[in-house]
C-alpha cells in the first residue's frame, strides 16, 4: 500500500464508526470549507486544507511523500524519537519498515487536537444534554486544551524520522472511534446488571486481559461491584477528557455508569458529586485496541506489522 492509501483507510475506518451521525461528520466537514472559503488568498496559504475531507484534525501524515510504498510499518500508542529509533535499527537488522505509525497525535495532528473535541459537543448531545449547553459546557474546555499544547515540543519524533528517511503518521481519532464501537458493541450484546459483571465482560477482550495481568486492566473508580448499571455509555473519543461540568447534565439526562479510558481527578470529584459510576477500562489497553482494529484492516492489504510502545497484536 501507499502511505496515502494507509492514512485515507483509516479515516474511512475513523468515519464508520464515528459515534456521531453521518450528517453530523459532514457538518464539520461543511464548517470547515467555509471557513476556508471566507479567508483571503494571502491566508488560505496556511490553512490546512486537508480539514475539507477528513474531519479528524488529530491525523496525519507528518513525515514522507504520500506516494512511497509501504512495506512494513511498526505501530505503538507513542512513537517518540526513542520508537523512531528503534524502527531504524530494526531495519538496519533487515527488518522492512517504511512507516512509524502513532496513535497518540505528534506534530500538526498534535496542534490540532483541540479542533477535533468539539466532537464531543455532539456526543452529549446524543446522550441527552441539550446542544446550547453541550457547545457551552465543551467551549472552555476546547480552549483550555488548546492553550496547553502550545509550548509543546510538537515536532520531535517528526524530525527524527525526517532525518532517517521513515514515513510517520498518527491516527488518533479514528482509533479511538474504532474502539468507542467496538466495545459498545460488546457491552450491549450482553445483559449486564452490575458493574462487577460490566468488569468482567471488558477483561474478556484479549488487550485488557492483557492489560489486567500487569495491573492495568479494567477497574471500578467510582461505584461498587454490586452497584446497578443504569443507563450505560462509553466514552472513549473526542481528543482528550472533556469538561468535568458535563456530568451535571449528564446525570440530568439519566446517565448512570459511563466507561472510560482514564479519568483526572476533577472529573472524577464532579462524577462522584453527581452520583454516576465509572469504570476505567485503561487507557493504553483501550488505545491498544483500536489500533489493533485498524492494522487489521492494513495487514489484510499485504503490509507487514510490527507492534511496541503499548501495543500487543491482536488480531480479529
Amino acid at each position: 500500500m501507499k502511505l496515502k492509501e494507509i492514512h485515507t483507510l483509516a479515516v474511512e475506518l475513523g468515519k464508520e464508526n464515528d459515534p456521531r451521525s453521518a450528517d453530523a461528520v459532514k457538518r464539520t466537514l461543511r464548517l470547515a470549507q467555509e471557513e476556508f472559503d471566507a479567508l483571503s488568498d494571502e491566508k488560505k496559504v496556511d490553512f490546512d486544507q486537508e480539514r475539507l475531507t477528513n474531519p479528524y484534525s488529530d491525523a496525519r501524515i507528518l513525515a514522507g511523500d504520500p506516494d512511497r510504498e509501504i512495506r512494513g510499518l511498526i505501530a505503538g500508542v507513542d512513537m517518540e524519537v526513542g520508537e523512531v529509533m528503534l524502527a531504524d535499527r530494526l531495519r538496519e537488522k533487515g527488518e522492512p519498515i517504511d512507516l512509524v505509525m502513532s496513535h497518540h497525535p505528534e506534530g500538526k495532528a498534535l496542534t490540532g487536537l483541540a479542533e477535533v473535541m468539539k466532537l464531543q459537543e455532539d456526543i452529549l448531545h446524543m446522550w441527552g444534554v441539550p446542544i446550547a449547553a453541550a457547545e457551552g459546557i465543551m467551549g472552555k474546555r476546547i480552549k483550555e486544551v488548546e492553550r496547553g499544547i502550545w509550548p509543546v515540543n510538537h515536532n520531535q519524533a517528526v524530525d527524527a524520522a525526517n532525518l532517517l528517511d521513515l514515513a510517520y503518521m498518527s491516527t488518533h481519532t479514528p482509533a479511538d472511534n474504532m474502539v468507542t464501537t467496538f466495545l459498545t458493541n460488546h457491552l450491549e450484546s450482553k445483559t449486564l446488571d452490575t458493574m462487577g459483571e460490566v468488569v468482567e465482560a471488558i477483561r474478556e477482550i484479549p488487550e485488557y486481559a492483557q492489560a489486567a495481568k500487569i495491573g492495568a486492566g479494567p477497574n471500578i473508580l467510582l461505584g461498587s461491584d454490586r452497584a446497578r448499571v443504569g443507563k450505560l455509555v462509553v466514552e472513549m473519543t473526542g481528543g482528550t477528557s472533556g469538561s468535568e461540568d458535563a456530568y451535571e447534565r449528564l446525570s440530568a439526562a439519566g446517565v448512570s455508569t459511563m466507561v472510560q479510558m482514564h479519568m483526572g481527578d476533577k472529573h472524577r470529584k464532579m462524577a462522584e458529586k453527581y452520583n454516576i459510576n465509572v469504570i476505567i477500562a485503561g487507557h493504553i489497553a483501550s488505545d491498544a485496541v483500536g489500533m489493533n482494529l485498524i492494522l487489521d484492516q492494513i495487514e489484510a492489504n499485504g503490509v507487514k506489522v510490527y507492534t511496541c510502545s503499548g501495543i500487543t497484536r491482536v488480531k480479529r
